[in-house]
């Protein structure tokens, strides 16, 4: 079973998805008997935004059609979080980054790592608030998860890993992708949203033909 999960590190559903996701892959694994890969694939909602990023509530605003609307949109979040165990800190962000440089850095980090490297990657910006396109804070957060962040974050700033970064948003933009979590199971089945571990265990019975078994 493969499963390619495009996703975006400023997308709160995204972390909510990939949650589901493990939660799911852990129930199901114990009745499948073969290998189970997971592939993080880029996908940008703000890609327009300068390296530096821009003001959090200023982009936030715009996307909803005013600064009023945020609160209720974050604390949907931030209630569908609690729900898995996920923290989100809405409050502590201020800086909506451009994640070009994370999803370089996902890309070409070791593959042993790469999940480690999300997740840490999601709790730093919506749990911390921290600016996750500031070499400093990636610094911090890839050595967190014992990975040797000065080479890295020399090889991504140098180029290492954009073109891995532009053939999925290629890919995304093929498939028709709008919006994501995007998830693709076997090459064949595709769902889009974060849903909840149940649904996600039925789709894997599907893609992996358990589910014509039974």
């Amino acid at each position: 079973m493969h499963i390619d999960v495009y996703q975006d590190y400023v997308c709160p559903w995204c972390r909510i998805g990939k949650k589901n996701l493990s939660d799911a892959l852990a129930q199901w694994q114990n009745t499948y008997d073969g290998e189970i890969t997971v592939t993080y694939r880029a996908y940008q909602l703000h890609p327009e935004l300068p390296p530096e990023g821009a003001d959090f509530k200023e982009i936030m605003a715009a996307k909803m059609g005013g600064v009023a609307n945020i609160s209720q949109a974050t604390g949907q979040v931030t209630k569908a979080g609690e729900a898995v165990g996920l923290p989100f800190h809405f409050d502590k962000i201020t800086r909506m980054p451009n994640t070009e440089l994370a999803h370089r850095l996902t890309a070409i980090a070791p593959e042993e790592h790469t999940t480690a490297l999300v997740d840490a990657l999601h709790q730093a910006y919506f749990a911390e608030g921290r600016d996750i396109s500031d070499h400093a804070a990636l610094t911090e957060i890839l050595s967190g998860i014992g990975l040797d962040a000065q080479d890295l974050l020399a090889r991504a700033s140098q180029g290492e890993g954009a073109e891995s970064v532009a053939a999925d948003l290629g890919q995304a933009r093929e498939i028709g992708i709008q919006g994501v979590p995007f998830f693709v199971f076997n090459q064949k089945y595709a769902l889009s949203g974060a849903y909840p571990a149940s649904e996600l265990v039925r789709v894997l019975d599907s893609a992996s033909g358990k589910a014509d078994e039974l």
